[in-house]
């Protein structure tokens, strides 16, 4: 059987890496082509061209590449024409990967599958009929999400988040990592550790890390030995070695080019545990804090072009997805225009105050996306399997 995979960025990397993981589990005459990152290559996978190539995001940031991303497309949809594979699993990356899907069904009546709804619910609700047009099978990600796929045509299973079976720290990890910056191994509300997570992008954190900065400068001053940790992305850790100069306080940057794959993340996951709070880029990145059981505060801000045209397509009051998942808003946010210093170091300094306020909320998020049941990866490939022989 052959499978044709496409992931645009780091997450759909990792959601990829499962699946493939989790095919095999059921199978084992399985070939697999498409576009990789390096979690889907270590499955074995050979990538038509580096994935980091759609690492993009927002209208501002994508208009530059136009013409290279259209090139791609097509490349891209040549290829799996030439493959004929017996499902086509594009996943997430809707702006490249459902281009690519709609140019392989003109051509041929492959099966596709597309892993990661669209946020209907959040926006642009007119996107889950336009999808349907090009796309056989959704697989979900959160609970609430395949109703609005079935109602615009398409088969839909919800598979859980793979954020529920990642491994997490052990308690003598987070408590080492703490040591190694000479903090105790239990919380210290003098000298908190601070997680800071301006994203992966080089846009979002070309906007984010000033802010970022200046937003810390009241904690610090009400808290000046606190210690702030930076784990980062290799395509960002320069920008953010250079954006963090003037910071109020010398962070910590866990660079993934200074070590092992392995051991990098084992660094990072012992950084999410061992921190006493998160100012995080909103994303799925909250849903890696409240695994961690870290509380958190989120801010983003978008190209000028975006912010002008996002929010008035928003649907919901909160794009947090911790707050979302457990129906509660306890995560505080500062999105857009909202995003400013001043109240996002007054809410970092609230939550260092009462970090228990979200941990009702983290807890539930956890619960609803199916920790403690079959692992994700494993889920998706059972759907797509099922649904292909049916």
């Amino acid at each position: 059987m052959k499978i044709y995979l496409i992931a645009g960025e780091a997450s759909g990397d990792r959601l990829g890496a499962a699946l493939m993981a989790g095919l095999r589990q059921i199978r084992s005459d399985l070939q697999f082509h498409g576009v990789a990152g390096p979690l889907m290559q270590a499955e074995g996978m050979t990538s038509l061209f580096p994935m980091e190539e759609l690492s993009i995001m927002g209208l501002a940031e994508i208009l530059p590449k136009y013409f290279d991303l259209k090139r791609r497309i097509r490349e891209t949809a040549s290829d799996v024409v030439h493959v004929a594979p017996d499902v086509l699993i594009t996943i997430d990356s809707p702006d490249f990967c459902l281009r690519v899907a709609k140019l392989v069904k003109a051509k041929c009546p492959i099966r596709t599958v597309h892993y990661v709804a669209p946020s209907v619910w959040a926006w642009r609700p007119g996107r889950a009929a336009k999808m349907a047009r090009v796309i056989d099978h959704v697989l979900a990600l959160l609970p609430f999400e395949p109703p609005y796929m079935e109602r615009a045509g398409m088969a839909c299973d919800f598979v859980g988040h793979p954020v529920t079976t990642e491994p997490l720290a052990t308690p003598a990890e987070r408590a080492a990592f703490r040591a190694s910056l000479g903090l105790p191994s239990a919380h210290d509300p003098a000298a908190p550790l601070i997680l800071a997570l301006p994203g992966s992008r080089r846009g979002e954190v070309t906007r984010l890390a000033p802010i970022f900065g200046a937003a810390l400068r009241p904690v610090l001053a009400q808290k000046p030995a606190a210690q702030v940790v930076i784990p980062t992305t290799r395509n960002v850790t320069d920008l953010v070695q250079n954006l963090t100069q003037d910071w109020p306080v010398t962070p910590l940057i866990l660079d993934p080019r200074q070590s092992e794959l392995a051991a990098y993340l084992a660094q990072k996951r012992a950084s999410f545990a061992a921190a006493d709070v998160a100012l995080a880029a909103s994303g799925t990145v909250s849903l890696e804090l409240a695994a961690n059981a870290t509380p958190m505060v989120i801010a983003y801000d978008m190209a000028w072009l975006s912010r002008q045209i996002i929010p008035r397509m928003l649907k919901i009051d909160t794009v947090t997805l911790v707050n979302l998942v457990a129906e509660s808003r306890t995560v505080p946010e500062f999105i857009g225009p909202a995003c400013k210093p001043a109240p996002i170091g007054q809410a970092l300094l609230d939550t260092l105050a009462h970090p228990e306020g979200q941990e009702a909320a983290m807890a539930s998020t956890m619960a609803r996306l199916g920790r403690g049941g079959l692992a994700p990866g494993l889920r998706a490939a059972q759907a797509v399997l099922s649904r292909l022989d049916a």
